[in-house]
């Protein structure tokens, strides 16, 4: 059974990652070599061109954190959740929902992100 909290805890966990090697060492563990991130913005392909991806995010919003927004949810292999990016002064500046899709071994393969606001 997916446990879609867990999913959605550790997707975010990664966007809120400062630390490159950390996000990479992830990335690596808990997604496919060929995983696939989009969404209206960006677009990044295996750990380390979707690492590169969240790094440059993260710089044009310093401080700013992902937080899940409601319950996740799913079926199969997917798992869709929503997210607010919080400013260092608590604001909420975006607001999305993703769908993730994992593999048989439960590494993510593909993520695509629709932003809300």
């Amino acid at each position: 059974m997916t446990d879609h909290l867990t999913i959605a805890n550790a997707y975010l966990a990664l966007w809120n990652e400062a630390d490159d090697n950390a996000r990479s060492a992830a990335l690596t563990r808990d997604w496919a070599a060929d995983a696939r991130y989009a969404d209206p913005l960006m677009q990044g392909e295996g750990p380390a061109g979707i690492s590169a991806m969240i790094a440059a995010a993260r710089s044009h919003f310093p401080g700013h954190r992902f937080e899940l927004s409601g319950t996740p949810d799913g079926h199969g292999p997917f798992t869709r959740f929503s997210w607010t990016l919080v400013s260092p002064n608590g604001e909420a500046v975006a607001r999305g929902m993703d769908v993730a899709r994992l593999d048989a071994a439960g590494r993510v393969t593909e993520v695509v992100g629709f932003l809300e606001k």
